[in-house]
């Protein structure tokens, strides 16, 4: 007894927990000679991997900050059929990032592209490749704030550094000229070095108003385009279609 609470305790000291929870009921199958010693610590070992893993994994995801978690294999894809299905699962695959490849979903309000920039995240951020979503207006406000407490470069190289940046939702509100130029700094230095994946409502043509500029818009979108794959989604709004079938549930409950 004394030997099994010092194997049980060392195996809490170690950080080993699945090992410690399965641990009684592989004793009981070795002796009853269902199992030899070794098969039995092979797969207590497995357990324990399986289980780091898996925590490591929700780690990357958690780290990432989404806004919330959902896969590729949640979305409609029926509901919203000009979407390339085939071209969507194979980004899932993760190939775009060893080609340093940009993502550009495009498409109105509702139609699914936060959701499916994220399943790519999540999928990226799964197979530990470092990953970190933020939303537009919450990048510029970090950006600008870092430039008035003279700390911008520190500020550009943390968010240069990640293997995949999605960020969320460019065209809702315009910027001014500087925040425009703090974007431009930030992609020049992600441009064919890391993967990028973002999601907007406003036609390439009109870029120029968000940032005031249609040379520095120019500027940014010869990069985020160069080496990208480009998914225009026209469509109706998801959320317009969970609207109206609440309401149609509520009615026929009335």
């Amino acid at each position: 007894m004394a030997t099994y609470t010092k194997l049980i305790n060392g195996l809490s000291d170690l950080g080993m927990h699945k090992m410690q929870e399965h641990l009684d009921f592989y004793i009981d199958l070795v002796n009853k000679g269902e199992k030899s010693f070794s098969q039995a610590l092979e797969e207590l070992i497995e357990a324990e991997q399986q289980n780091n893993q898996l925590r490591a994994e929700n780690a990357c995801v958690k780290t990432a900050a989404f806004p919330f978690i959902k896969t590729m294999d949640e979305f409609d894809f029926s509901f919203q059929p000009s979407i390339n299905k085939k071209q969507l699962l194979e980004l899932n695959n993760l190939g775009f990032t060893d080609k340093k490849e940009n993502i550009l979903f495009v498409g109105s309000s509702g139609v699914g592209k936060t959701h499916l920039a994220t399943s790519i995240g999540i999928t990226c951020a799964r197979s530990r490749v470092s990953t970190y979503f933020i939303p537009f207006e919450s990048l510029i406000t970090q950006l600008k704030k870092a430039l008035l407490e003279n700390r911008l470069e520190s500020r550009l190289k943390h968010f240069a550094k990640y293997k995949v940046l999605i960020i969320d939702e460019i065209g809702y509100m315009p910027i001014d000229s500087d925040s425009a130029n703090l974007f431009f700094q930030l992609i020049a230095k992600r441009y064919e070095r890391n993967c990028t994946i973002i999601t907007t409502n406003t036609p390439f043509s009109r870029w120029g108003e968000i940032f005031g500029s249609p040379t520095l818009a120019n500027a940014v979108l010869d990069r985020l385009l160069h080496h990208s794959q480009i998914i225009s989604i026209k469509g109706p709004s998801y959320r317009l279609r969970e609207k109206r079938a609440f309401l149609e549930t509520q009615s026929e409950e009335e």
